[in-house]
């Protein structure tokens, strides 16, 4: 019995810790879900703006006064917050003067031939960015320092690690938000009409390649805020970007392409499939646990935990 209750214990705890995790995955997954789902593009690069956010909220709590203005308890919680505009604006000139070239409604018809300079683009963006990190900032990992990574609340024996659940309340409140304004904003059904079809939302006087450029500043830029969470709890690097890329197709794919929503409870799912199986299996096996999963909701439903119920919301 004692056994029991000890591995009943551990069970919930893991499941704890595997939704406050696939929070925030969910909202890294939502960003790649609105950049492919109005796009149509599969970004390499996403991993690596996550990057930029985990460094964009250390630099802004360290040397911006972010946390001597707000204290250490707020303070990183404001820097990953604010993470999220500065990442936009890079997105934004990213793709103005680089993707805008192969996306949009100039490759429109002949979008078979634009894929190919699309993934080469996103990849030669990644390999700029990780590798420019590398230069600015060194090889040395950091972290965002804060109270709340070593402090936890405690529910029944069940510990809630303090860092991880307000980002989990902020990665569920920005979602929520971001699904709001897609679907009850009029600038949000412009990209949703962009998204469902570019050459009829041309016809009525929606600017595509405006909506693409807004969507992809929109997507790094949620994505951004999710790093910045991130590295609160856990230490980065500039290559780390590619570790977190594999998880956010695993998810978009498990939810749904081209569903906000279904992204959001794919990285939910993914955070409990990789929090549960250490139960089971050693930690260094986590992400094998990630595709079998993975695997198997692709074989048995190819489109998706959610390709139908939330298709382009």
């Amino acid at each position: 019995m004692e056994a029991l209750k000890w591995f009943t214990v551990d069970f919930f705890q893991a499941l704890a810790a595997g939704l406050l995790v696939g929070g925030t995955y969910g909202l890294m997954c939502v960003g790649l879900g609105i950049i492919f789902g109005v796009m149509r593009v599969v970004n390499f690069a996403q991993g690596d703006f996550m990057m930029l956010g985990m460094y964009v909220t250390y630099y802004l709590v360290t040397f911006f006064g972010i946390q001597t203005l707000f204290g250490p308890y707020v303070g990183p919680i404001v820097g990953a917050t604010l993470a999220g505009p500065v990442v936009f604006a890079v997105g934004w000139l990213v793709h103005k003067f680089l993707l805008a070239r192969v996306t949009g409604a100039r490759v429109i018809s002949a979008e078979a031939e634009g894929h190919y300079t699309q993934i080469i683009m996103t990849l030669g963006v990644a390999l700029v960015l990780a590798n420019g990190g590398l230069i600015l900032f060194g090889s040395v990992p950091l972290s965002v320092r804060t109270p709340l990574s070593s402090e936890s609340w405690e529910v029944s024996l069940i510990f809630f690690n303090q860092a991880r659940t307000v980002a989990f309340v902020l990665a569920v409140i920005a979602a929520l938000g971001l699904y709001a304004f897609l679907t009850r904003t009029n600038l949000g059904k412009a990209l949703r009409a962009a998204a469902d079809n570019p050459t009829a939302a041309a016809y009525v006087g929606i600017n595509v390649d405006r909506c693409h450029r807004l969507a992809f500043a929109l997507g790094v830029g949620v994505t951004a805020i999710a790093g910045g969470l991130i590295a609160s709890s856990q230490s980065f690097q500039p290559y780390i970007g590619f570790d977190f890329v594999i998880v956010m197709y695993a998810g978009v794919v498990l939810g749904g392409m081209g569903s906000i929503l279904g992204a959001f409870w794919g990285g939910l799912t993914i955070g409990l499939v990789q929090q549960m199986s250490t139960l089971i299996l050693p930690y260094q096996l986590q992400n094998t646990a990630i595709f079998v999963v993975f695997l198997l909701i692709v074989f048995f439903r190819p489109q998706g935990m959610f390709g139908r119920v939330w298709e382009r919301t």
